[in-house]
């Protein structure tokens, strides 16, 4: 059985709203399901231990605390079986924001924010490039976020 098959349609509801905006109070999730607002708080936290719902928190915009510049950058490894030491090192770099292990081209990809072009060049040549095992980088800059959307779970 898969994980999604362990959903029913009233925890797809609550995703649904909660995906939406997250600081929705379990009374008005409770109201628009029709449960109890303590049925809601059971389900959330067995979500939660499913790992279905995995952090919680606020999302900060980037150009508000003046982090620019939104980039992604390939990396390319002197051989594939350096990749978890590698990202031990990359975790410590506190601009980088998500880091994926991928095929093609790139062993790893990474979207790091930096203040400015200036900033990601200090990153890239002080920190990124300076790990061992890393050969290359190949870095994007994002000229905007079109857009940006929670995964559809209730589809």
């Amino acid at each position: 059985m898969t994980l999604r098959n362990q959903l029913d349609e009233i925890d797809l509801k609550i995703l649904d709203i909660i995906i939406k905006n997250a600081r929705t109070p379990f009374k008005d999730v409770a109201l628009e399901v029709g449960i109890s607002r303590a049925a809601v708080h059971q389900r959330v936290n067995r979500m939660i231990d499913m790992e279905v719902i995995t952090g919680s928190g606020y999302l900060i915009n980037p150009k508000k605390v003046e982090f620019r510049t939104c980039t992604y950058i390939g990396i390319f490894l002197e051989k594939g079986g350096i990749y978890s030491e590698v990202v031990k090192h990359l975790e410590k770099i506190l601009e980088i924001v998500e880091c994926h292990y991928t095929t093609g081209q790139y062993a790893i990809f990474i979207k790091v924010y930096a203040k400015d072009n200036e900033h990601l060049k200090k990153v890239l040549n002080t920190k990124i490039q300076k790990i061992p095992g890393i050969s290359s980088t190949e870095t994007f800059i994002s000229l905007e976020e079109t857009f940006k959307r929670p995964l559809p779970v209730n589809s």
